[in-house]
This record gives C-alpha cells, structure tokens and sequence, in this order.
C-alpha cells in the first residue's frame, strides 16, 4: 500500500504561484511512476502531469507545460507541482496519484493509477 498526502493549495490573486506537494508513504519502492490531476467542479478529473518516481523524466498535459511544473525528491519521498501565473481557469482540487505498473508508456487517464490522495483545493481569484 501507498499513501500519498497533498498540501500547499490555497487561495492565490491571478497571476500568482503557488507550490503544491505530495508526500508519499508506505511501499513507496513499488511505485513507477506518480502524477497530478486536478478536477474543477462539474468537469472530469484532468491530467496535468507525471514523472517517474527513479529516473526523473517528466511528461506535462496539453498546455502543461508552460506554466507548471513536476519534480520529485526521492530522499524526502515527495513529489512537487510548481504552478506560475495562475489563471481563474486553473481553480480545481488538484490530486496526486501513484502508478506501480509500468505500461511502457505515460499514463494520462486516472484508471492507470493505484494511489490516490486526498486533494488540495486551489482557488484563483480574478
């Protein structure tokens, strides 16, 4: 079993950042791979990002990119997601997630994750 526990979420002015964190505890040695998603009331639960939990390779949803990014740290067992220049739009409980098979490819749909977090709730303010 793996837990994972996010914080850092909050209320931001938009334009601003915010850094969440995802600690994860447990057989976290099992573990392929981790990513964030993030679900605005009403809507599907989307993919933002994954990385592998050894080698460090990232991989961002559409439009990602730009203003997010994932990394990890491997001796503190926490995975990170830093978010720039925030938008209204980005508002959502934004989820961390785990993945103990290697399927040889990212992974973007939430059914290919084992692990799941509570959710941090993010709110940007116009």
């Amino acid at each position: 079993q793996v837990q994972l526990v996010e914080s850092g979420g909050g209320w931001v002015q938009s334009g601003g950042s915010l850094r969440l964190s995802c600690a994860a505890s447990g057989l976290t040695f099992s573990m392929e791979a981790m990513g964030w998603f993030r679900q605005a009331p009403g809507e599907e639960r989307e993919f933002v990002a994954a990385t592998t939990w050894s080698g460090g390779h990232t991989y961002y949803g559409d439009s990602m990119k730009d203003r997010f990014t994932i990394s990890r740290d491997n001796a503190k067992n926490t995975m990170y997601l830093q978010m720039d220049s925030l938008k209204p739009e980005d508002t959502a409980i934004y989820y961390c997630a785990a993945q103990s098979k290697d399927f040889g490819r990212w992974s973007t749909g939430t059914g290919e994750y084992d692990y799941w977090g509570q959710g941090t709730q993010v709110t940007v303010s116009s």
